[in-house]
């Protein structure tokens, strides 16, 4: 892990840039700590750049609430490589929501799988590294999305303790296997009316998750309308678990 860049925010929050081989990320932490701070991955759809804004928000609420907070890009994304079948099975998912069309499997598959099978271990790579800093500790939790990449972290990475997923995209009915091997707490934050979103298929991966510790939070609205109180509650689920 390498540092890039670093500044001091104006409500005592330390933010610095860091690659990780290709893989650019940010890691946000108090700026002054007496212990090792827990530490809370941000998940999310993709471009840093792009989603800086909503992730700094995150990034500051979970450092108020005594957490450091770090994301990295996906696969794909912002400045990395890109996938030319990625982008064509974009492009396929793009025309079935114009057309008002069920989005098949196949489409389901060929942008999420591959996508979750080179995302995990860059996440697992990512959480090595921070974890060898002296400013962060244990436990870790995982929130946001893709949910599928959450799901996966949380079947295969014994370092993460409990896991705030967002339902906001679509996943492979294949996982819905690894689903059910999930125990860790979670909390499942899901927009009732969220445009690009299949609601029955969140509703039956909810039920499928084998968590015995599983809660659902279920808002009015399309996908960038959560609540602002959802947040707080975001918060003391991590401080039930993560403190």
């Amino acid at each position: 892990m390498q540092f890039i860049s670093e500044q001091r925010l104006d409500d005592g929050i330390y933010e610095r840039n860091f690659t990780l081989g290709e893989i650019p990320g940010i890691l946000w932490t108090p700026a002054s700590a007496s212990a090792p701070t827990p530490l809370i991955l941000l998940g999310h759809p993709g471009g840093l750049h792009k989603m800086y804004p909503r992730l700094v928000a995150r990034a500051r609420h979970s450092v108020a609430e005594g957490f450091a907070a770090a994301t990295i890009e996906l696969p794909g994304s912002g400045e990395r490589p890109h996938s030319a079948a990625a982008e064509q099975a974009r492009a396929d998912l793009r025309r079935a929501l114009q057309a008002g069309q069920p989005v098949d499997d196949d489409i389901v598959d060929r942008l999420i799988l591959p996508l979750v099978e080179q995302a995990v271990p860059e996440w697992r790579a990512t959480l090595d590294a921070l974890l060898a800093l002296p400013e962060i500790g244990g436990p870790v939790g995982y929130a946001g999305g893709v949910i599928a990449i959450g799901i996966r972290l949380a079947v295969v990475e014994p370092r993460i303790s409990a896991a705030l997923l967002f339902a906001g995209s679509f996943v492979p009915r294949s996982m819905f296997e690894e689903a059910r091997q999930v125990t860790i707490p979670l909390q499942v934050l899901l927009q009732w009316d969220d445009e690009g979103n299949d609601r029955q298929l969140a509703l039956d991966l909810f039920d499928a998750l084998g968590s015995k510790e599983k809660a659902l939070h279920a808002n009015m609205g399309g996908h960038t309308g959560v609540p602002a109180s959802e947040a707080d509650e975001g918060s003391r689920f991590f401080a039930r678990h993560l403190k």
